[in-house]
């Protein structure tokens, strides 16, 4: 019996061991991010300026790897396959893990099976912003335009069913009109559209208008925070427009394969959320418009667990059909 109790306890006591060595050892090579955005896009911007902060906190390189488009789904499969060994972690957002569930037919992930999560990382100030040339200075003054206009304006998405194509059909159930949406591969074409008068109007990063709405050369017209940003304080937030009923929050996580070992998955999430806190890449952050979120692995899996709820009941309630 003692031999029986003491054998047991030595076991977990050199299991115990020997993680800590191995995350005391960790990492012995370069780590790959997967980002499941396109090349300029705010969460590149971000986390490729975070890369080269984690390879020198780490002592190892952080090799970025664009694998963006198909609505996120091709940067989640990349992370999906990857081996858990700890050297492949990956960006992800709410679209990968709560949105797709519902409006994917077929998805090839499971959100919840699939994936290791290692911490939230940040949420993105975004927005409606219009082309300069639209005549609509405002939520009301578009809606108007809607109205009068119905299925004229081009409105910009990433996808069918995707976060701003979701906008577009609730405002046009909401104001009883249509808009076209058009869908691209990424944010930077939608912006460069806009700029040209391509497309009218867009749901898109704040970061990636602010610059052209300040030349006059885009207009944003609501943001999606709780009370208006101190960097737009002319801009009205979503429930000053009237528009409180949507759930605007968009927010970015990092997340490994599943079955990464739990002593790496501490130390990853240690080394980021230390970055994440650091006052001077706060105020990078603070620049691009989004505010840092980092917390523990337990905090972010039941972060996406209520947030997959709360988007299920909003693909419900606006009756998006699975594509």
């Amino acid at each position: 019996m003692r031999c029986r109790l003491f054998c047991g306890f030595a076991l977990v006591l050199g299991a115990m061991q020997a993680g800590a060595a191995f995350a005391q050892a960790y990492p012995a090579k370069p780590l790959r991010l997967i980002l499941n955005v396109t090349s300029g896009a705010v969460g590149d911007v971000v986390m490729r300026s975070a890369a080269q902060e984690l390879a020198r906190q780490m002592g190892q390189p952080w090799v970025v790897e664009n694998q963006g488009g198909g609505n996120f789904v091709i940067g989640a499969n990349a992370c999906k396959r990857a081996a858990p060994d700890g050297y492949t972690v990956c960006m992800t957002n709410l679209a990968a893990m709560s949105l797709n569930p519902f409006v994917v037919s077929g998805l090839s992930y499971d959100p919840e099976k699939d994936f290791t999560p290692i911490t939230n990382l940040f949420s993105q100030m975004t927005g409606l912003v219009a082309g300069g040339s639209v005549p609509a200075n405002s939520v009301a003054e578009l809606q108007a335009l809607a109205v009068a206009k119905p299925g004229t304006l081009n409105f910009g998405t990433l996808g069918v069913a995707s976060n701003a194509d979701i906008l577009r059909a609730w405002l046009g159930e909401r104001w009883k009109t249509s808009m076209i949406g058009v869908p691209y591969k990424g944010m930077p074409p939608i912006v460069n559209d806009l700029l040209s008068g391509q497309i009218h109007v867009s749901w898109t990063a704040i970061g990636a208008a602010a610059s052209h709405a300040r030349a006059g050369k885009l207009k944003i017209l609501v943001i999606n925070t709780v009370v208006r940003a101190k960097r737009l304080p002319d801009v009205p937030t979503f429930e000053e427009a009237g528009l409180s009923e949507y759930p605007g929050l968009v927010w970015w996580g990092m997340v490994g394969p599943a079955g990464i070992a739990e002593p790496i998955v501490r130390r990853i999430n240690a080394e980021v959320v230390r970055l994440f806190k650091d006052a001077k890449f706060g105020e990078f952050l603070d620049a691009q418009f989004v505010e840092p979120l980092a917390g523990t692995p337990e905090q972010f899996a039941a972060f996406m667990k209520m947030d997959r709820e709360r988007v299920g009941q909003l693909v419900k309630k606006i009756n998006i059909p699975r594509q």
